[in-house]
């Protein structure tokens, strides 16, 4: 019998998007994301530990998923910001909450989340870890 694999974290994940410019905007000024250059002219937005790539759709890198599309992602970040001013920054830049605060379940317990859509309508969710 093979050794079993055992996955630590997410390192990062690749966003397929119809517009760089606008996707690195709305990440970096409402989400307080950081906007890198790599490999070049490769864009990604970066936070705590992690990354998201991203691949203008017609123009993805290979390998890529096996239909990658704007639009299809369903995303949970969590923050250590409050709610409440999470919320205030949404609505100052003119983003709909579609829900929330509502109570859900994260990997490690009980959170409060914020649903959103994101310039290509990936649904975002932003969300605190309760207590």
């Amino acid at each position: 019998m093979p050794p079993e694999i055992s996955i630590d974290r997410i390192d990062h994940i690749v966003l397929t998007v119809r517009d760089i410019a606008a996707t690195c905007r709305f990440y970096t000024q409402i989400l307080g994301m950081r906007e890198i250059t790599f490999n070049g002219s490769r864009k990604a937005l970066v936070f705590g530990h992690q990354k998201i790539n991203l691949h203008e759709v017609g123009h993805e890198l290979d390998p890529k998923a096996h239909r990658p599309v704007p639009g299809s992602a369903d995303l949970c970040l969590i923050t250590t910001t409050a709610m409440a001013d999470v919320m205030t920054r949404l609505l100052a830049h003119g983003v709909e909450i579609i829900e929330g605060p509502v109570r859900r379940t994260g990997a490690q317990g009980p959170i409060t989340s914020v649903y959103f859509r994101d310039p290509d309508r990936n649904l975002i969710e932003v969300a605190t870890y309760d207590g």
